[in-house]
Order: structure tokens, then C-alpha cells, then sequence
């Protein structure tokens, strides 16, 4: 895809600037939501397949990227707000969300306090379940480091210390691309443009949202992993049991990165699910 054909902008919502590619073009819009510690990019072979029938939306979400990283809530329906916001902003309701992992629910959350606004769902490999978290501590009482990047020793002394750190993290080189999709070099080092406090903040407001998925109204495509570690085949079940209007399927030879461990696979199951809004 041409780097030109993306338009780049800082979109001010809730107070917050939120970074955003727009393709800027189609009649019906895609709004892509990018998991924990991603950014829009990890969304570009995605835009580069449907950019030419759909306008494509796909903003680094706060706490993420080059958008602002507050001291504030991380909460699902903080996201869902911004989302909302974005969408009027841009003019460009209702949307196909399609929402990866944190962005499945966000994007859940979306299609159930907005209606309006939202044709379709995809919700790629996201659980319900939580432990539950702490909405009423306050913002400022948050830890600043997230548990799993607590450890990393950042900033990298280069690009090539980056890359065997994180190749020794995880197995699967779409998990370290995720990751090197974030990474900047700055005065200091190589580092992430994610903050950790957001991070942090994103699991200390998770909570359960079973009911979240009975109030959906709109066709949902719900995908799982078949070798996920974030969503179990017994919690899928339970979730699509919730959905009124549900088409589910699984993607093999993937453990969260649906639509990058095996595109052979997801797009025709997506795109089955376009042909029918």
C-alpha cells in the first residue's frame, strides 16, 4: 500500500489528541481497534486489502502510540467514548468496528452504548471473564509500570538488542512484530511509544462484560484463536451464547494474532461476513 494513499492527523476527542489513519475514502467505514500495547499500524496489511472498497479508520488508541497518554481512566467505556467521539468527528457513521483483543472489547462496549453508530462487529479473540479490577481508585494511585513489560530492560541500546530481547519473549514472530510496530529510537534508546502507566491502568479498571455482549443489536463475527492464551474454547461458547445475532469461527495455527499468524484463513471468514451486512 502507498504510504501517500494513508492520511495522518491528531483528532481531538474527549480532550485527548488521538492519533488516526484514514484512508479517507469508501462509502462505508472500517474502524479498526488495536489490541494492548499496539498502535494503528499493526492494522496495515488489513488497510492495504480493503482500502480500495472501504474507507479504513484505524487511530492509535489513548495511552497507545502517538496519542496522549493521560493520567486519567483506562476503562472500557472511556475507550468506547473515544471511539464514539472519533466516529462523529470524522463523520463517518454507522461503522464495521473491528476490534483486536482490548480492541474487541472496546469495540464491544461501542456497539452497546452506541448503536447507532455501529452496522457490524468483529470482535477477534477477546475474553469476557476478569478477575475484575479496581474502578474506584483514583487515576493517580495506579502502579506506573505494567506487570508485563516490568522487567524489560528499556531503553534498548539498539534496534538488533530490541529484537533478540523480544524474540526470546515470544515464539511466534507476528507477537514480536506487534511489539517492534511500537518501538521508536529516541535520545535514550529504542523504546515503546505505549505508556506503561496505561498499561497498568488498563488492568487495574478491566471488569467482567458478559452483559455487554446481550445488549450488542447489530451482526457480530466472534473469532477465536484455536491455540489461544487469552480466550478458551469453554469461554467462547458462553460468550457467543450472549450474542443475539452471531457468526463464529476459529482460526487454526494462531495463539491471539488472528488476522497475521494466518490471513489464508481469517480474511476469507471476514470477508464472508461483509458479504452479508
Amino acid at each position: 500500500m502507498e504510504e501517500s494513499k494513508i492520511k495522518r492527523a491528531m483528532i481531538k476527542v474527549n480532550g485527548l489528541n488521538l492519533f488516526c489513519r484514514d484512508t479517507g475514502s469508501g462509502r462505508q467505514t472500517l474502524l479498526c481497534l488495536h489490541g494492548k500495547w499496539g498502535r494503528g499500524e499493526t492494522w496495515t496489511d488489513f488497510m492495504s486489502r480493503y482500502r480500495d472498497r472501504y474507507r479504513i479508520v484505524a487511530p492509535d488508541q489513548r495511552g497507545h502510540g502517538l496519542s496522549d497518554k493521560p493520567v486519567a481512566r483506562y476503562a472500557a467505556d472511556d475507550f468506547a467514548s473515544d471511539a464514539y467521539g472519533l466516529i462523529r468527528q470524522l463523520g463517518c457513521s454507522p461503522v464495521i468496528a473491528v476490534g483486536h483483543s482490548l480492541g474487541g472489547r472496546n469495540a464491544a462496549y461501542l456497539a452497546a452504548l452506541h448503536p447507532k453508530e455501529v452496522k457490524a462487529l468483529a470482535i477477534l479473540d477477546q475474553q469476557a471473564k476478569d478477575p475484575g479490577g479496581l474502578l474506584d481508585l483514583p487515576p493517580e494511585e495506579v502502579p506506573p509500570v505494567d506487570k508485563l513489560t516490568a522487567d524489560w530492560p528499556t531503553p534498548y541500546s539498539s534496534y538488533e538488542e530490541a529484537l533478540r530481547d523480544l524474540s526470546q519473549r515470544f515464539l511466534r514472530e507476528t507477537n514480536v512484530r506487534y511489539f517492534l510496530d511500537s518501538l521508536v529510537e529516541t535520545e535514550q534508546g529504542y523504546d515503546f511509544l505505549f505508556s506503561r502507566y496505561a498499561m497498568s491502568a488498563i488492568d487495574v479498571y478491566r471488569q467482567e462484560w458478559y452483559h455487554i455482549l446481550s445488549q450488542i443489536q447489530c451482526p457480530v463475527l466472534f473469532v477465536r484463536a484455536e491455540e489461544s492464551w487469552c480466550l478458551s474454547a469453554e469461554e467462547a461458547d458462553k460468550m457467543r451464547s450472549l450474542i443475539k445475532n452471531c457468526t463464529y469461527c476459529e482460526v487454526s495455527d494462531s495463539d491471539h494474532m488472528v488476522y497475521a499468524d494466518n490471513p489464508g484463513q481469517f480474511y476469507p471468514q471476514f470477508d464472508e461476513f461483509l458479504g452479508k451486512i
